[in-house]
C-alpha cells in the first residue's frame, strides 16, 4: 500500500492506517485512541497527566482569523481540555524551509505567544530544523510541531451511556471553509474559528455536571468524531439536523462548493457528552461562556451502532466517517 492524501483527512483511511501500522507495534494500555494519553503522575494523590502532540502543516500559513501559529498553540491546548483536565505546558518544534522570511516566523512565533497566554498555558521548551525547499523556489515552507501535558480531568469517549444528550459548543466547518476559500481565491468574510476554548471547559468542570465526554472537532469533521465515539461506547448517536449550527456564509458556500459541514473541520470547538438530565444546564454554561454563543444541543446516543442523522424532511440518514481526501492540510 501506498500513502495518500487520504491518509491523513482524520477519517477512514487515518484510522486504517493507525491501526494497521502504529497500533501494531505501539499498543499498550495508555494508548487508548483519544485526543490526549490519560497517565499516572501520582499515585496516593490519584492524580493522571494528560499528555499530547500535533503537527501543523496548514497552506496557506496566514488566514483570516489565524495563522499557523496560533492554530498549533489552540490546536493542542484543545486536545488536552478533552479530558477535562487542566493544560499547562508546551513544547514548541519549527521545521523551516530554506528561503522563509524570518518575519514569517517572527509572525508566527508572536501568535503563539498571544494564543497561549490566552489559553493560559507557558511554552517551555523545542527546537528548530531547516530542511532544503521541497518546491525549488524563491519561497519557503514552515510546519510545526506543539506537543503538551497537563493535569487530566476524567472526561472520556468510554464514559459515554445511552441516553447521554450529545452538545456542540458552536458553529460548525468554519476553520474548513476558511481555508478552502483561502485556496480557491473565493471572496467572502468566513473566517477561521481557532481558538482555545479553556473558558468553556473549566466552566462546565467546575459546575456540579458530569461531564462524560469532550472530543475535539477537528480533521474528518463532527461526523466522523461521532462515529469514532460510538463506536468506542458500543452504541449509536443520533442527531437532528434541524439542530446543527451552521453560519449562513459557511452554508452558503457548501451549497455552492457541494460540501457537508458534517465533514468539515474545525479549530475551536468541541463535541460535548453529558447525561439527559443535565443537557439543558450544560448549554447555558456554554452559551455564556467565551467561544461558546453558537453552542447547542443536537442530539443523543442511544443503543444500537452507528450514526444517523434526522434530516429536515423527516428522513433518516446514516453518516459514515469520511472517507476520501477531503481538502489537505487544513490544520
Amino acid at each position: 500500500m501506498k500513502i495518500k492524501l487520504s491518509h491523513g483527512n482524520g477519517g477512514a483511511e487515518t484510522s486504517e492506517l493507525i491501526e494497521s501500522i502504529f497500533m501494531k507495534y505501539f499498543q499498550n494500555e495508555y494508548a487508548r485512541l483519544e485526543d490526549a494519553a490519560v497517565l499516572p503522575l501520582n499515585l496516593q494523590s490519584g492524580q493522571r497527566l494528560a499528555f499530547t502532540t500535533d503537527s501543523f502543516v496548514v497552506n496557506p500559513l496566514f488566514f483570516p482569523g489565524g495563522n499557523i501559529g496560533r492554530l498549533s498553540v489552540c490546536g493542542t491546548v484543545n486536545d488536552l481540555l478533552t479530558t477535562g483536565g487542566n493544560p499547562l505546558y508546551l513544547s514548541a518544534s519549527f521545521i523551516i524551509e530554506e528561503n522563509t522570511d524570518t518575519d514569517i516566523i517572527d509572525a508566527a512565533a508572536r501568535s503563539m505567544r498571544e494564543a497561549a497566554d490566552e489559553a493560559g498555558v507557558l511554552i517551555v521548551t523545542g527546537d528548530t530544523k531547516v530542511i532544503e525547499n521541497g518546491n525549488n523556489n524563491n519561497g519557503g515552507g514552515l510546519y510545526i510541531n506543539t506537543a503538551g501535558v497537563g493535569i487530566a480531568g476524567n472526561a472520556s469517549v468510554y464514559n459515554i451511556v445511552a441516553g447521554d444528550a450529545i452538545l456542540v459548543s458552536g458553529n460548525l466547518g468554519d476553520h474548513h471553509a476558511c481555508i478552502l476559500s483561502q485556496r480557491m481565491g473565493i471572496q467572502n468574510n468566513i473566517q477561521s474559528d481557532a481558538a482555545p476554548i479553556t473558558e468553556i471547559v473549566n466552566a462546565l468542570v467546575n459546575s456540579a455536571i458530569p461531564v462524560h465526554c469532550i472530543r475535539d472537532v477537528t480533521r474528518g469533521g463532527l461526523a466522523t468524531v461521532l462515529n469514532e465515539a460510538a463506536n468506542a461506547a458500543g452504541l449509536s448517536a443520533g442527531i437532528d439536523e434541524n439542530s446543527l449550527p451552521v453560519s449562513d456564509e459557511v452554508r452558503g458556500l457548501c451549497r455552492i462548493l457541494g460540501l457537508d459541514p458534517l465533514y468539515m473541520g474545525n479549530e475551536g470547538k468541541m463535541m460535548i457528552v453529558v447525561p439527559e438530565q443535565f443537557a439543558d444546564e450544560a448549554l447555558g454554561i456554554i452559551i455564556r461562556s467565551r467561544y461558546g454563543e453558537n453552542a447547542a444541543l443536537i442530539g443523543r446516543f442511544a443503543e444500537g451502532n452507528g450514526v444517523a442523522l434526522n434530516t429536515k424532511i423527516g428522513g433518516k440518514r446514516k453518516l459514515p466517517p469520511l472517507s476520501g481526501e477531503g481538502l489537505p492540510r487544513i490544520c
